[in-house]
């Protein structure tokens, strides 16, 4: 299995001292390069915590993640700084600049990578806005799109470099059914033919078809572990603590 994200003993913690309290507890999981993950459990079961400890926008604290080949425990500034540019995040809220156009925003996710041609960028930004339903919105600012315009645009702005990793927090929940679908689609789509891998934390039970393999947490502890379509099925059974 060529494995993107490998995770191991993974615990977390948030407060300090009395007030300290132990969030996950010894996670361990392996992330298939190309596949699509979608990590469940009910709201406070860690699901969230998980994604940001992988995607480098929280802090490793004990145990190992090994992120495309770096171990994020221990990792220096320079290293996490080019992780990142490695990797798309799309998150429930848009988080657009609203002094930006449409294309603007979405081309804030190439510039990260620093100043290339404008016309080719420009062209791959009107072509994922494009892909996401938005060709008529190109040149709009958030205050006159609706919310689930705005979540597609936060959409395109993340997969226009083509990340080697997607993390998705909720991606769909501004989006009716079809928009939704077509989002996750494309994510999947891109597994088969670059080998993007998605890891998304979701409650829409719409999309769960498509996923490659299902994750549930619960009380920070990975408790199933699930391959659709009739593929091998694992359970993981909390530990006692």
């Amino acid at each position: 299995m060529d494995v993107a994200i490998a995770v191991n003993g993974l615990d977390h913690y948030f407060g300090t001292g009395e007030a300290r309290k132990q969030a996950i507890f010894d996670v361990n999981l392996r992330v298939e390069r190309g596949k699509l993950t979608i990590l469940m459990g009910p709201s406070g079961s860690g699901k969230t915590t998980v994604l940001t400890l992988m995607g480098c926008l929280r802090e490793v604290q004990e145990g190992s993640v090994n992120l495309l080949g770096t171990e994020l425990n221990g990792a220096t500034e320079a290293q996490l700084i080019g992780l990142r540019r490695r990797l798309g995040f799309i998150f429930q809220a848009h988080n657009l600049h609203e002094s930006l156009t449409a294309t603007q925003n979405v081309l804030m996710g190439l510039q990260v990578h620093g100043r290339g041609d404008d016309r080719k960028q420009i062209a791959a930004a009107h072509h994922m806005l494009a892909l996401l339903g938005l060709e008529d919105r190109l040149n709009y600012l958030p205050g006159s799109l609706s919310g689930g315009q705005k979540q597609r645009v936060a959409i395109a702005r993340a997969l226009v470099s083509n990340p080697d990793i997607v993390f998705a927090d909720e991606p769909t929940a501004a989006l009716d059914k079809d928009s939704g679908r077509t989002v996750v689609e494309m994510l999947k789509a891109l597994g088969q033919e670059r080998g993007t891998t998605t890891v998304m934390v979701t409650h829409d039970n719409r999309i769960l078809e498509l996923a490659d393999r299902i994750v549930t947490l619960e009380e920070g502890r990975l408790v199933k572990d699930e391959f659709p379509r009739g593929q091998s099925l694992k359970l993981v059974r909390a530990t006692e603590t």
